[in-house]
């Protein structure tokens, strides 16, 4: 189903509430239980039929798996020649490969994974496993690329994740020395990961080198038991090709998007990032399951994931960095050198950017409305070298106010 067809459907809904508000306004004063029965039979009629609609919606979508001749291995680069090819309002099924699948072979890995790492060989100098390019046709430097979040699910056969406390990366490194894994069992019925195990990492470890430790080379002990861990399923790394020529690390965020490591990027969310290159070339990946903000010990739930995407070309909305919407917040990003003084102070001003250029708010009317309502919140704070501050400006009191990021489909 085209997303016209989903707005006509989204209309219809409005039209079945607007008239059951009708019929409570004309029987309220006969019997108090009609109206809300009306009112709630509304409701379930547009969920369903929302619901049924964004089920429909993406059946049209072209697949893209992930394997050693569509994956690319530490990196972005504009000279990426792309393995799939789209138009403006496709949708694709991507498939996304955690770069840890190696922590538990036994559990993280099926025969398609294990054919990335013994198969691609040029890695580095970042460790995330990247699916892309993707060429959006018509997409030109300046333009801004919308793409939309539709589906997230644990891929089938590897349903774990793991979570790598990394020495050199983690924020108390200093107390925590020592490289630890504890992986995780995906339960996506009850929204929850629970761990199964955790061990100590060899000394030798090196996520560039991208291990594979078998089961019998590390002592696996109980962890975190009794403990239940909510989904927040995401991308940890989306981004378009850069500016610069090549191989720019997947490690740090960066401007074409990159490592945000935002949980908000889940499903029903969208970002947009300014295009540098023809055809934008998109790629994801780094795919998590769950990640408190500031991502502090080094990683996620790193778990491998497949998706849905849409992706619109957008000629009528420029932005200098990426930016998150979901259906409460819009989200501006900053990034600070080593530096969260720096990676704040920039968000504000990102903040205050938006909030006068896109809802026309004055300066001192924006700068007022921040400190009350904007959350500032640090991101991340081990993807070096840059700290990652972000501005979550609620949608809800801006109600009214002019609607940027939307567009007439």
């Amino acid at each position: 189903m085209t997303s016209m067809k989903l707005s006509v459907r989204i209309t219809q809904c409005r039209a079945i509430i607007s008239l059951a508000r009708s019929i409570h306004g004309g029987l309220a004063a006969r019997t108090a239980c009609l109206p809300a029965c009306v009112a709630a039979m509304a409701v379930v009629v547009c969920f369903l039929s929302v619901r049924e609609a964004r089920a429909a919606d993406i059946s049209d979508a072209k697949e893209l798996r992930a394997t050693s001749d569509t994956v690319h291995w530490g990196y972005y680069d504009n000279s990426l020649k792309p393995v799939l090819t789209v138009k403006s309002g496709d949708a694709v099924a991507i498939e996304t490969v955690t770069h840890h699948s190696g922590d538990a072979p036994d559990l993280m890995m099926d025969g398609a994974i294990r054919a990335i790492y013994e198969k691609v060989k040029v890695r580095g100098p970042g460790p995330h496993i990247l699916t892309g390019p993707i060429y959006v046709e018509g997409a030109e430097p300046g333009d801004t690329l919308e793409v939309r979040i539709e589906r997230l699910t644990p891929r089938p056969t590897t349903p774990y994740g793991a979570n790598m406390s990394e020495a050199p990366f983690g924020m108390l490194r200093e107390r925590f020395p020592k490289n630890r894994a504890t992986i995780f069992k995906i339960d996506q019925t009850a929204g929850v990961a629970r761990a199964v195990f955790a061990y100590d990492v060899p000394a030798d470890f090196s996520s560039l080198r991208h291990n594979i430790e078998p089961p019998q080379s590390v002592r696996r002990v109980p962890a975190l038991q009794g403990v239940a861990i909510p989904l927040r399923l995401h991308f940890g790394s989306v981004g378009v090709a850069p500016a610069t020529p090549g191989k720019v690390s997947s490690y740090p965020p960066n401007v074409f998007g990159g490592n945000i490591d935002d949980w908000r990027l889940g499903a029903g969310a969208r970002i947009f990032l300014p295009v540098f290159v023809k055809g934008a070339l998109f790629s994801a990946g780094d795919p998590h399951s769950a990640q408190g903000d500031g991502e502090v010990d080094g990683t996620a739930i790193e778990t491998s994931l497949n998706s849905v995407v849409r992706f619109y070309v957008r000629k009528d909305l420029h932005v200098h960095a990426p930016v998150i919407e979901t259906p409460s917040q819009v989200i501006v990003m900053a990034f600070g050198e080593k530096d969260l003084n720096h990676a704040m102070a920039e968000a504000n001003v990102a903040a205050l950017d938006w909030l006068t250029a896109h809802f026309g708010l004055s300066p001192d009317d924006a700068y007022a409305f921040m400190s009350v309502a904007v959350d500032f919140v640090v991101t991340q704070v081990v993807d070096f070298p840059r700290f990652t501050v972000s501005g979550n400006i609620p949608k809800a009191p801006l109600r009214g106010m002019p609607a940027p990021l939307d567009i007439n489909r």
